[in-house]
């Protein structure tokens, strides 16, 4: 089977070329990725296709415990419902507050994203895992 790596390259397709491939793993990763950088919503055709996060993005009221079992419960149950070259997904979110250090000495302190994801591919039965890490707000300057 051929799995086509994310993003897609438009213009090889539209010049009628083969469009660059990948492994499954990396495919699998790609689309975790993609399901963690959108939004419910975001994609016309499934309202359940995305990830809370950016829902909860400037949320600094909710406890670090709250948003990270609020991220990992949606992020496995989108995996569930959409992934299916998995089984047994697990998720496991860390958030941890990094601090830069910024021009004039103003420091700015931002959320570092870990999710962990821990399955098995169907197809093989061998153990899969990802780690996607990002960071999100509070914006600064």
């Amino acid at each position: 089977m051929q799995y086509y790596k994310l993003p897609l390259s438009v213009n090889k397709i539209i010049r009628n070329e083969e469009a660059d491939t990948c492994s499954i793993e990396q495919s699998i990763a790609h689309f975790i990725h993609l399901i963690a950088t959108s939004h419910f919503g975001e994609y016309d055709f499934d309202d359940t296709f995305g990830c809370t996060i950016w829902e909860i993005d400037f949320d600094n009221l909710t406890s670090t415990n709250k948003l990270r079992y609020s991220i990992a419960q949606s992020i496995e149950k989108t995996l569930n419902l959409h992934e299916k070259r998995l089984t047994n997904i697990s998720v496991d979110v860390n958030i941890i507050q990094d601090e830069f250090r910024g021009v004039e000495s103003h420091n700015r302190v931002k959320k570092r994203v870990d999710i962990n994801i821990k399955s098995i591919k169907k197809q093989t039965n061998e153990t899969f895992n990802c780690l996607e890490r990002f960071y999100i707000a509070p914006l600064a300057n």
